[in-house]
């Protein structure tokens, strides 16, 4: 059995990922003026200013409750100054027409807060 102890606390570092922390929250009014304004489009239904919004978020990072494939979709929050879209996104939760959570990450994937409204 003590062989066994350095595989398992390898196992347990590597699936830790898998199991999504909760994450922080961000009030509406805490977002930046331009995540703000990507909400707006998305409750509006668009027209979104990157043909790559409103494309399907595979969350493979893991760090958003697991739903199924579609469930998350992903839009790009404008940032000033950048040359490409940046690495500020919003994911939107639910039907595509009708999400009903929303999550914000201004570090590309690394962490997301959860949105209050």
């Amino acid at each position: 059995m003590p062989r066994l102890a350095p595989f398992l606390a390898v196992l347990v570092l590597t699936l830790l990922p898998l199991v999504p922390a909760s994450a922080a929250e961000i009030a509406f009014a805490g977002l930046a003026p331009e995540a703000r304004e990507t909400l707006a489009l998305i409750r509006l239904g668009g027209p979104y200013p990157y043909r790559q919004d409103g494309t399907v978020f595979g969350n493979r990072e893991r760090l958003l409750p697991l739903k199924e494939r579609g469930y998350y979709r992903e839009y790009t929050v404008k940032t000033p100054g950048a040359k490409d879209r940046g690495a500020r996104r919003m994911i939107a939760g639910g039907e595509p027409r009708a999400p009903r959570e929303f999550y914000y990450t201004d570090d590309h994937y690394r962490s997301f807060k959860r949105i209050k409204e």
